[in-house]
Protein backbone atom coordinates (compact mmCIF):
# COMPACT_ATOMS: atom_id res chain seq x y z
CA UNK A 1 0.00 0.00 0.00
CA UNK A 2 1.07 3.58 -0.52
CA UNK A 3 0.67 6.40 1.94
CA UNK A 4 -2.70 8.00 1.21
CA UNK A 5 -5.89 8.82 3.08
CA UNK A 6 -8.31 5.92 3.48
CA UNK A 7 -10.88 7.47 1.11
CA UNK A 8 -8.67 7.02 -1.95
CA UNK A 9 -6.16 4.35 -1.03
CA UNK A 10 -5.39 2.33 -4.13
CA UNK A 11 -3.40 -0.88 -4.18
CA UNK A 12 -0.37 -0.70 -6.45
CA UNK A 13 1.81 -3.29 -8.09
CA UNK A 14 5.48 -3.14 -8.99
CA UNK A 15 5.90 -4.55 -12.50
CA UNK A 16 9.01 -6.71 -12.55
CA UNK A 17 7.94 -8.75 -15.58
CA UNK A 18 4.88 -8.40 -17.72
CA UNK A 19 2.17 -11.00 -17.06
CA UNK A 20 0.17 -9.96 -20.07
CA UNK A 21 -2.18 -12.50 -21.61
CA UNK A 22 -3.45 -11.97 -25.16
CA UNK A 23 -6.11 -13.73 -27.20
CA UNK A 24 -4.32 -15.52 -30.04
CA UNK A 25 -6.49 -16.07 -33.11
CA UNK A 26 -4.32 -18.96 -34.30
CA UNK A 27 -4.89 -21.07 -31.17
CA UNK A 28 -8.25 -19.50 -30.27
CA UNK A 29 -7.07 -19.15 -26.70
CA UNK A 30 -5.79 -16.66 -24.17
CA UNK A 31 -2.02 -17.08 -24.05
CA UNK A 32 0.61 -15.60 -21.78
CA UNK A 33 2.78 -13.23 -23.76
CA UNK A 34 6.37 -14.46 -23.68
CA UNK A 35 8.51 -12.49 -26.14
CA UNK A 36 10.96 -14.16 -28.47
CA UNK A 37 13.75 -12.03 -26.98
CA UNK A 38 13.64 -11.04 -23.29
CA UNK A 39 12.45 -7.47 -22.65
CA UNK A 40 11.89 -6.85 -26.38
CA UNK A 41 8.53 -7.04 -28.14
CA UNK A 42 8.31 -7.09 -31.93
CA UNK A 43 4.99 -6.10 -33.50
CA UNK A 44 3.83 -5.85 -37.11
CA UNK A 45 0.47 -4.21 -37.80
CA UNK A 46 -1.23 -4.09 -41.18
CA UNK A 47 -1.60 -0.41 -41.99
CA UNK A 48 -3.66 1.48 -44.50
CA UNK A 49 -4.30 0.89 -48.16
CA UNK A 50 -4.12 4.58 -48.97
CA UNK A 51 -6.95 4.81 -51.49
CA UNK A 52 -8.96 7.55 -49.75
CA UNK A 53 -9.60 9.56 -46.61
CA UNK A 54 -9.49 7.49 -43.37
CA UNK A 55 -12.65 6.77 -41.41
CA UNK A 56 -13.06 5.87 -37.74
CA UNK A 57 -12.94 2.14 -38.53
CA UNK A 58 -9.44 2.58 -39.95
CA UNK A 59 -8.07 4.46 -36.96
CA UNK A 60 -9.63 2.13 -34.40
CA UNK A 61 -7.11 -0.54 -35.38
CA UNK A 62 -4.20 1.88 -35.07
CA UNK A 63 -5.40 3.04 -31.65
CA UNK A 64 -5.89 -0.48 -30.29
CA UNK A 65 -2.32 -1.48 -31.16
CA UNK A 66 -1.04 1.85 -29.87
CA UNK A 67 -2.53 0.91 -26.48
CA UNK A 68 -0.82 -2.50 -26.66
CA UNK A 69 2.47 -0.84 -27.48
CA UNK A 70 2.12 1.67 -24.63
CA UNK A 71 1.33 -1.05 -22.10
CA UNK A 72 4.30 -3.16 -23.17
CA UNK A 73 6.54 -0.09 -22.99
CA UNK A 74 5.20 0.78 -19.54
CA UNK A 75 6.07 -2.76 -18.46
CA UNK A 76 9.71 -2.19 -19.43
CA UNK A 77 9.84 -3.67 -22.92
CA UNK A 78 11.73 -2.22 -25.85
CA UNK A 79 9.00 -2.32 -28.51
CA UNK A 80 9.84 -2.61 -32.19
CA UNK A 81 6.62 -1.51 -33.87
CA UNK A 82 6.19 -1.71 -37.66
CA UNK A 83 3.09 -0.43 -39.45
CA UNK A 84 3.12 -0.66 -43.24
CA UNK A 85 1.57 1.41 -46.00
CA UNK A 86 0.03 -0.34 -49.01
CA UNK A 87 0.66 2.27 -51.69
CA UNK A 88 -0.01 0.15 -54.80
CA UNK A 89 -3.36 -1.58 -55.23
CA UNK A 90 -6.22 -2.02 -57.72
CA UNK A 91 -8.39 0.49 -55.86
CA UNK A 92 -5.62 3.09 -55.70
CA UNK A 93 -5.05 2.80 -59.45
CA UNK A 94 -8.78 3.00 -60.20
CA UNK A 95 -9.45 6.00 -57.97
CA UNK A 96 -6.40 7.89 -59.17
CA UNK A 97 -7.43 7.30 -62.80
CA UNK A 98 -10.97 8.45 -62.06
CA UNK A 99 -9.62 11.64 -60.49
CA UNK A 100 -7.15 12.19 -63.34
CA UNK A 101 -4.17 12.16 -61.00
CA UNK A 102 -0.95 10.11 -60.98
CA UNK A 103 -1.33 6.96 -58.89
CA UNK A 104 1.75 7.72 -56.78
CA UNK A 105 0.53 11.25 -56.02
CA UNK A 106 -2.92 9.94 -55.08
CA UNK A 107 -1.38 7.34 -52.76
CA UNK A 108 1.02 9.74 -51.06
CA UNK A 109 -1.66 12.41 -50.60
CA UNK A 110 -3.84 9.96 -48.70
CA UNK A 111 -0.91 8.45 -46.83
CA UNK A 112 -0.27 11.91 -45.37
CA UNK A 113 -3.94 12.26 -44.40
CA UNK A 114 -3.76 8.91 -42.60
CA UNK A 115 -0.58 9.93 -40.79
CA UNK A 116 -2.16 13.26 -39.84
CA UNK A 117 -5.07 11.32 -38.32
CA UNK A 118 -2.80 8.97 -36.35
CA UNK A 119 -0.77 11.91 -35.08
CA UNK A 120 -3.86 13.93 -34.12
CA UNK A 121 -5.23 10.97 -32.15
CA UNK A 122 -2.02 10.58 -30.15
CA UNK A 123 -0.54 7.43 -31.72
CA UNK A 124 3.15 6.93 -30.98
CA UNK A 125 5.00 6.98 -34.34
CA UNK A 126 6.03 3.52 -35.56
CA UNK A 127 9.63 2.37 -35.40
CA UNK A 128 9.46 2.17 -39.20
CA UNK A 129 6.75 2.91 -41.76
CA UNK A 130 7.60 0.81 -44.83
CA UNK A 131 5.79 1.26 -48.15
CA UNK A 132 5.05 -1.69 -50.40
CA UNK A 133 6.64 -0.06 -53.44
CA UNK A 134 9.94 0.26 -51.58
CA UNK A 135 10.30 -3.49 -50.98
CA UNK A 136 9.92 -5.17 -54.36
CA UNK A 137 13.39 -6.85 -54.20
CA UNK A 138 12.42 -8.56 -50.94
CA UNK A 139 9.15 -9.70 -52.54
CA UNK A 140 10.99 -11.14 -55.54
CA UNK A 141 13.30 -13.02 -53.19
CA UNK A 142 10.34 -14.48 -51.26
CA UNK A 143 8.65 -15.65 -54.48
CA UNK A 144 11.88 -17.25 -55.69
CA UNK A 145 12.20 -19.22 -52.44
CA UNK A 146 8.61 -20.42 -52.73
CA UNK A 147 8.98 -21.45 -56.38
CA UNK A 148 12.17 -23.33 -55.53
CA UNK A 149 10.37 -25.21 -52.74
CA UNK A 150 7.44 -26.10 -54.99
CA UNK A 151 4.90 -23.88 -53.22
CA UNK A 152 4.48 -21.30 -55.99
CA UNK A 153 4.48 -21.16 -59.78
CA UNK A 154 4.63 -18.58 -62.55
CA UNK A 155 2.03 -18.44 -65.34
CA UNK A 156 1.49 -15.80 -68.03
CA UNK A 157 3.47 -13.19 -66.11
CA UNK A 158 1.60 -13.82 -62.82
CA UNK A 159 2.92 -15.74 -59.83
CA UNK A 160 0.57 -17.85 -57.68
CA UNK A 161 0.85 -19.63 -54.35
CA UNK A 162 -0.23 -23.26 -54.58
CA UNK A 163 -2.56 -23.70 -51.62
CA UNK A 164 -2.70 -27.51 -51.91
CA UNK A 165 1.06 -27.76 -51.21
CA UNK A 166 0.64 -26.30 -47.71
CA UNK A 167 -1.25 -28.82 -45.52
CA UNK A 168 -1.84 -26.33 -42.70
CA UNK A 169 -3.68 -23.87 -44.95
CA UNK A 170 -6.89 -22.64 -43.28
CA UNK A 171 -5.71 -23.26 -39.70
CA UNK A 172 -5.57 -19.56 -38.80
CA UNK A 173 -9.09 -18.71 -39.98
CA UNK A 174 -10.67 -22.08 -39.38
CA UNK A 175 -11.73 -22.35 -43.02
CA UNK A 176 -12.16 -25.66 -44.81
CA UNK A 177 -10.08 -25.95 -47.94
CA UNK A 178 -12.96 -27.26 -50.04
CA UNK A 179 -15.23 -24.36 -49.06
CA UNK A 180 -12.98 -21.31 -49.27
CA UNK A 181 -12.89 -18.64 -51.95
CA UNK A 182 -10.02 -16.17 -52.38
CA UNK A 183 -12.29 -13.52 -53.87
CA UNK A 184 -10.06 -13.23 -56.93
CA UNK A 185 -11.17 -13.21 -60.54
CA UNK A 186 -10.50 -16.28 -62.70
CA UNK A 187 -7.23 -16.40 -64.63
CA UNK A 188 -6.17 -18.82 -67.39
CA UNK A 189 -2.80 -19.60 -65.80
CA UNK A 190 -4.15 -20.46 -62.35
CA UNK A 191 -3.97 -24.21 -61.68
CA UNK A 192 -6.45 -24.25 -58.81
CA UNK A 193 -9.13 -21.60 -58.11
CA UNK A 194 -8.08 -21.65 -54.46
CA UNK A 195 -4.55 -20.51 -55.30
CA UNK A 196 -3.90 -16.85 -54.57
CA UNK A 197 -1.98 -14.25 -56.56
CA UNK A 198 1.38 -13.06 -55.26
CA UNK A 199 2.45 -11.12 -58.36
CA UNK A 200 0.32 -9.53 -61.07
CA UNK A 201 1.68 -9.37 -64.59
CA UNK A 202 1.96 -5.92 -66.15
CA UNK A 203 -1.06 -4.41 -67.89
CA UNK A 204 -0.97 -1.47 -70.32
CA UNK A 205 -0.85 1.85 -68.53
CA UNK A 206 -0.17 0.37 -65.08
CA UNK A 207 3.03 0.76 -63.06
CA UNK A 208 5.33 -2.24 -63.09
CA UNK A 209 8.62 -3.54 -61.76
CA UNK A 210 10.96 -6.11 -63.39
CA UNK A 211 11.16 -9.70 -62.10
CA UNK A 212 12.57 -13.00 -63.49
CA UNK A 213 8.98 -13.91 -64.44
CA UNK A 214 8.20 -10.69 -66.25
CA UNK A 215 7.26 -7.13 -65.29
CA UNK A 216 4.31 -6.49 -62.99
CA UNK A 217 3.30 -5.36 -59.56
CA UNK A 218 2.92 -7.02 -56.15
CA UNK A 219 -0.20 -8.65 -54.81
CA UNK A 220 -1.51 -7.52 -51.45
CA UNK A 221 -0.62 -10.62 -49.42
CA UNK A 222 2.97 -10.80 -50.64
CA UNK A 223 3.71 -7.24 -49.51
CA UNK A 224 3.20 -7.76 -45.79
CA UNK A 225 5.18 -11.01 -45.57
CA UNK A 226 8.15 -9.32 -47.20
CA UNK A 227 7.98 -6.14 -45.13
CA UNK A 228 7.39 -7.86 -41.78
CA UNK A 229 10.41 -10.15 -42.12
CA UNK A 230 12.61 -7.37 -43.53
CA UNK A 231 12.22 -5.30 -40.36
CA UNK A 232 11.53 -7.90 -37.66
CA UNK A 233 13.32 -11.01 -38.95
CA UNK A 234 12.01 -14.42 -40.04
CA UNK A 235 10.14 -14.82 -36.74
CA UNK A 236 8.65 -12.13 -34.54
CA UNK A 237 6.19 -11.78 -31.68
CA UNK A 238 2.87 -10.23 -32.69
CA UNK A 239 1.00 -9.68 -35.94
CA UNK A 240 -2.04 -7.43 -35.62
CA UNK A 241 -4.84 -6.15 -37.79
CA UNK A 242 -8.58 -5.91 -38.14
CA UNK A 243 -10.92 -8.89 -37.90
CA UNK A 244 -11.67 -8.57 -41.62
CA UNK A 245 -8.04 -9.46 -42.40
CA UNK A 246 -8.07 -12.95 -40.88
CA UNK A 247 -9.11 -14.39 -44.25
CA UNK A 248 -7.77 -14.21 -46.83
CA UNK A 249 -5.02 -11.70 -46.04
CA UNK A 250 -3.50 -13.09 -42.86
CA UNK A 251 -4.19 -16.69 -43.79
CA UNK A 252 -2.21 -16.10 -46.99
CA UNK A 253 0.58 -14.21 -45.27
CA UNK A 254 1.00 -17.07 -42.81
CA UNK A 255 0.94 -19.74 -45.54
CA UNK A 256 3.50 -18.16 -47.85
CA UNK A 257 5.82 -17.17 -45.00
CA UNK A 258 5.76 -20.56 -43.27
CA UNK A 259 6.07 -22.38 -46.60
CA UNK A 260 9.18 -20.34 -47.36
CA UNK A 261 10.73 -21.49 -44.09
CA UNK A 262 10.02 -18.45 -41.90
CA UNK A 263 8.50 -18.92 -38.44
CA UNK A 264 6.68 -15.59 -38.91
CA UNK A 265 4.22 -14.39 -36.23
CA UNK A 266 4.01 -16.18 -32.86
CA UNK A 267 0.78 -14.42 -31.80
CA UNK A 268 -2.06 -13.23 -34.05
CA UNK A 269 -4.25 -10.41 -32.73
CA UNK A 270 -7.38 -9.03 -34.37
CA UNK A 271 -9.48 -6.04 -33.39
CA UNK A 272 -13.23 -5.78 -33.90
CA UNK A 273 -14.99 -3.59 -36.44
CA UNK A 274 -16.76 -0.29 -36.10
CA UNK A 275 -20.24 -0.95 -37.46
CA UNK A 276 -23.04 1.31 -38.59
CA UNK A 277 -26.54 -0.20 -38.71
CA UNK A 278 -24.98 -3.60 -38.07
CA UNK A 279 -22.62 -3.50 -41.05
CA UNK A 280 -18.85 -3.15 -41.04
CA UNK A 281 -17.85 0.43 -41.77
CA UNK A 282 -16.28 0.48 -45.24
CA UNK A 283 -15.87 2.78 -48.22
CA UNK A 284 -17.46 0.24 -50.57
CA UNK A 285 -20.68 0.29 -48.55
CA UNK A 286 -20.67 4.09 -48.35
CA UNK A 287 -21.29 4.04 -44.59
CA UNK A 288 -18.11 5.70 -43.34
CA UNK A 289 -17.43 8.58 -40.96
CA UNK A 290 -14.26 10.30 -42.09
CA UNK A 291 -11.69 11.41 -39.53
CA UNK A 292 -11.49 15.04 -40.74
CA UNK A 293 -15.30 15.36 -40.50
CA UNK A 294 -15.49 13.63 -37.10
CA UNK A 295 -12.72 15.81 -35.66
CA UNK A 296 -14.72 18.88 -36.54
CA UNK A 297 -17.43 17.55 -34.26
CA UNK A 298 -15.38 16.27 -31.31
CA UNK A 299 -11.84 16.77 -30.08
CA UNK A 300 -9.23 14.18 -31.02
CA UNK A 301 -8.73 13.09 -27.40
CA UNK A 302 -12.49 12.49 -27.09
CA UNK A 303 -12.54 10.37 -30.25
CA UNK A 304 -9.55 8.42 -28.95
CA UNK A 305 -11.43 7.75 -25.70
CA UNK A 306 -14.49 6.56 -27.64
CA UNK A 307 -12.49 4.11 -29.78
CA UNK A 308 -10.40 2.53 -27.00
CA UNK A 309 -12.97 2.43 -24.19
CA UNK A 310 -14.54 -0.71 -25.65
CA UNK A 311 -12.56 -3.96 -25.59
CA UNK A 312 -10.42 -4.17 -28.70
CA UNK A 313 -11.95 -7.49 -29.80
CA UNK A 314 -15.55 -6.28 -29.50
CA UNK A 315 -17.54 -4.52 -32.20
CA UNK A 316 -18.41 -0.86 -31.74
CA UNK A 317 -21.87 -0.03 -33.06
CA UNK A 318 -21.50 3.64 -33.90
CA UNK A 319 -24.19 6.14 -32.99
CA UNK A 320 -24.12 9.87 -32.36
CA UNK A 321 -25.51 9.22 -28.88
CA UNK A 322 -22.73 6.76 -28.03
CA UNK A 323 -20.09 9.22 -29.20
CA UNK A 324 -21.71 11.99 -27.12
CA UNK A 325 -21.67 9.71 -24.06
CA UNK A 326 -17.97 9.06 -24.57
CA UNK A 327 -17.28 12.79 -24.88
CA UNK A 328 -19.11 13.44 -21.61
CA UNK A 329 -17.27 10.58 -19.90
CA UNK A 330 -13.85 11.86 -20.91
CA UNK A 331 -14.76 15.39 -19.89
CA UNK A 332 -15.59 14.13 -16.38
CA UNK A 333 -12.03 12.80 -16.12
CA UNK A 334 -10.57 15.96 -17.60
CA UNK A 335 -12.64 18.27 -15.39
CA UNK A 336 -11.54 16.48 -12.21
CA UNK A 337 -7.84 16.68 -13.08
CA UNK A 338 -8.13 20.38 -13.94
CA UNK A 339 -10.08 21.10 -10.73
CA UNK A 340 -7.27 19.54 -8.70
CA UNK A 341 -4.66 21.46 -10.69
CA UNK A 342 -6.44 24.77 -10.09
CA UNK A 343 -6.99 24.24 -6.38
CA UNK A 344 -3.96 22.18 -5.32
CA UNK A 345 -1.31 22.54 -8.00
CA UNK A 346 -0.34 20.14 -10.77
CA UNK A 347 -0.93 16.53 -9.68
CA UNK A 348 2.07 14.47 -10.70
CA UNK A 349 1.39 11.01 -12.15
CA UNK A 350 2.76 8.06 -10.25
CA UNK A 351 6.08 7.07 -11.67
CA UNK A 352 6.35 3.78 -13.56
CA UNK A 353 6.47 0.95 -12.62
CA UNK A 354 3.81 1.64 -9.97
CA UNK A 355 0.22 1.20 -11.06
CA UNK A 356 -3.06 0.57 -9.28
CA UNK A 357 -3.29 -3.20 -8.98
CA UNK A 358 -6.79 -3.43 -10.46
CA UNK A 359 -5.70 -1.36 -13.45
CA UNK A 360 -2.67 -3.55 -14.12
CA UNK A 361 -4.78 -6.69 -13.77
CA UNK A 362 -7.31 -5.35 -16.27
CA UNK A 363 -4.66 -4.44 -18.82
CA UNK A 364 -2.87 -7.76 -18.39
CA UNK A 365 -6.14 -9.55 -19.12
CA UNK A 366 -6.06 -9.15 -22.91
CA UNK A 367 -5.92 -5.34 -22.68
CA UNK A 368 -9.17 -5.06 -20.72
CA UNK A 369 -9.77 -1.35 -21.26
CA UNK A 370 -13.44 -1.45 -20.10
CA UNK A 371 -12.39 -2.56 -16.61
CA UNK A 372 -9.46 -0.13 -16.68
CA UNK A 373 -11.80 2.75 -17.58
CA UNK A 374 -14.20 1.74 -14.81
CA UNK A 375 -11.38 2.02 -12.26
CA UNK A 376 -10.40 5.43 -13.64
CA UNK A 377 -13.96 6.73 -13.25
CA UNK A 378 -14.24 5.23 -9.76
CA UNK A 379 -11.04 7.04 -8.78
CA UNK A 380 -12.40 10.27 -10.27
CA UNK A 381 -15.58 9.97 -8.18
CA UNK A 382 -13.62 9.36 -4.98
CA UNK A 383 -11.27 12.21 -5.82
CA UNK A 384 -14.12 14.64 -6.40
CA UNK A 385 -15.61 13.70 -3.02
CA UNK A 386 -12.25 14.32 -1.36
CA UNK A 387 -11.79 17.64 -3.15
CA UNK A 388 -15.28 18.87 -2.29
CA UNK A 389 -14.68 17.83 1.33
CA UNK A 390 -11.48 19.86 1.52
CA UNK A 391 -9.17 16.83 1.65
CA UNK A 392 -6.61 18.11 -0.82
CA UNK A 393 -4.04 15.45 -0.06
CA UNK A 394 -6.47 12.70 -1.02
CA UNK A 395 -7.62 14.62 -4.08
CA UNK A 396 -4.06 15.07 -5.33
CA UNK A 397 -3.35 11.38 -4.73
CA UNK A 398 -6.43 10.42 -6.73
CA UNK A 399 -5.56 12.81 -9.56
CA UNK A 400 -2.04 11.40 -9.71
CA UNK A 401 -3.45 7.89 -10.03
CA UNK A 402 -5.82 9.06 -12.76
CA UNK A 403 -2.97 10.67 -14.68
CA UNK A 404 -0.91 7.48 -14.42
CA UNK A 405 -3.71 5.31 -15.75
CA UNK A 406 -4.84 7.66 -18.49
CA UNK A 407 -1.22 8.22 -19.46
CA UNK A 408 -0.83 4.53 -20.30
CA UNK A 409 -3.92 4.81 -22.50
CA UNK A 410 -2.71 8.00 -24.19
CA UNK A 411 -5.47 10.07 -22.56
CA UNK A 412 -3.72 12.08 -19.84
CA UNK A 413 -5.54 15.46 -19.83
CA UNK A 414 -2.31 17.27 -18.93
CA UNK A 415 -0.13 15.58 -21.55
CA UNK A 416 1.68 18.01 -23.85
CA UNK A 417 -0.01 16.55 -26.94
CA UNK A 418 -3.50 17.45 -25.76
CA UNK A 419 -2.47 20.77 -24.22
CA UNK A 420 -0.94 21.95 -27.51
CA UNK A 421 -4.05 20.83 -29.38
CA UNK A 422 -6.30 22.84 -27.11
CA UNK A 423 -4.23 26.00 -27.59
CA UNK A 424 -4.83 25.97 -31.36
CA UNK A 425 -8.51 25.08 -31.03
CA UNK A 426 -9.90 28.62 -31.51
CA UNK A 427 -7.90 29.07 -34.73
CA UNK A 428 -8.93 25.63 -35.97
CA UNK A 429 -12.57 26.31 -35.16
CA UNK A 430 -12.53 29.60 -37.03
CA UNK A 431 -10.93 28.02 -40.08
CA UNK A 432 -13.43 25.15 -39.99
CA UNK A 433 -16.32 27.64 -39.78
CA UNK A 434 -15.13 29.60 -42.81
CA UNK A 435 -14.34 26.53 -44.92
CA UNK A 436 -17.64 24.85 -44.04
CA UNK A 437 -19.54 27.98 -45.11
CA UNK A 438 -17.86 27.91 -48.51
CA UNK A 439 -18.53 24.19 -48.85
CA UNK A 440 -22.19 24.79 -48.03
CA UNK A 441 -22.35 27.43 -50.78
CA UNK A 442 -20.65 24.97 -53.14
CA UNK A 443 -23.15 22.23 -52.28
CA UNK A 444 -26.06 24.61 -52.91
CA UNK A 445 -24.58 25.60 -56.27
CA UNK A 446 -24.22 21.96 -57.28
CA UNK A 447 -27.79 21.21 -56.22
CA UNK A 448 -29.06 23.91 -58.59
CA UNK A 449 -26.66 22.60 -61.29
CA UNK A 450 -24.59 25.78 -61.21
CA UNK A 451 -21.36 23.88 -61.74
CA UNK A 452 -19.38 26.95 -62.76
CA UNK A 453 -19.95 28.53 -59.35
CA UNK A 454 -19.27 25.24 -57.58
CA UNK A 455 -15.96 24.82 -59.42
CA UNK A 456 -15.02 28.44 -58.73
CA UNK A 457 -15.58 27.95 -54.99
CA UNK A 458 -13.46 24.83 -55.01
CA UNK A 459 -10.71 26.70 -56.88
CA UNK A 460 -10.86 29.49 -54.28
CA UNK A 461 -10.34 26.98 -51.51
CA UNK A 462 -7.48 25.33 -53.39
CA UNK A 463 -5.80 28.69 -53.93
CA UNK A 464 -6.02 29.26 -50.17
CA UNK A 465 -4.33 25.92 -49.51
CA UNK A 466 -7.48 23.91 -48.80
CA UNK A 467 -7.82 20.65 -50.76
CA UNK A 468 -11.36 19.27 -51.10
CA UNK A 469 -12.22 15.63 -51.80
CA UNK A 470 -15.81 14.48 -52.41
CA UNK A 471 -16.56 11.28 -50.45
CA UNK A 472 -19.68 9.26 -49.59
CA UNK A 473 -19.81 11.30 -46.34
CA UNK A 474 -19.83 14.54 -48.30
CA UNK A 475 -16.86 16.82 -49.04
CA UNK A 476 -13.76 16.38 -46.87
CA UNK A 477 -11.18 19.16 -46.71
CA UNK A 478 -7.57 19.16 -45.62
CA UNK A 479 -4.91 21.86 -45.36
CA UNK A 480 -2.29 21.22 -48.06
CA UNK A 481 1.22 20.65 -46.78
CA UNK A 482 0.16 19.66 -43.23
Amino acid sequence: MIDAPDSVKVRVRTIVGVSLHLYDTATRSLREFVPLRPRTASIYVCGATVQGVPHIGHVRSALNYDVLRRWLTAAGHDVLFIRNVTDIDDKILAKAAEAGRPWWEWAYTHERIFEDAYRALGCVPPSALPRATGHVPQMVDLMARLIERGHAYAADGDVYFSVATFPDYGALSGQRLDEMCQGESAAPGKRDPRDFTMWKGAKPGEPSWPTPWGPGRPGWHLECSAMATTYLGPQFDIHGGGLDLVFPHHENERAQSNAAGDGFARYWLHNGWVTLSGEKMSKSLGNTLSIPATLRRVRAVELRYYLIAAHYRSAIEYSDAALDEAVAAYQRIETFVHRVRERCGVPEPRESPLWPAEFAAAMDDDLGTPAAMALIHSTVRDGNVALDGGDHTAAVEAAGAVRSMTGVLGLDPLADHWRSASVSEPTSSALAFLVDRLLTERAEARNRRDYATADALRDQLLAAGIAVEDTPDGPVWTVKGT
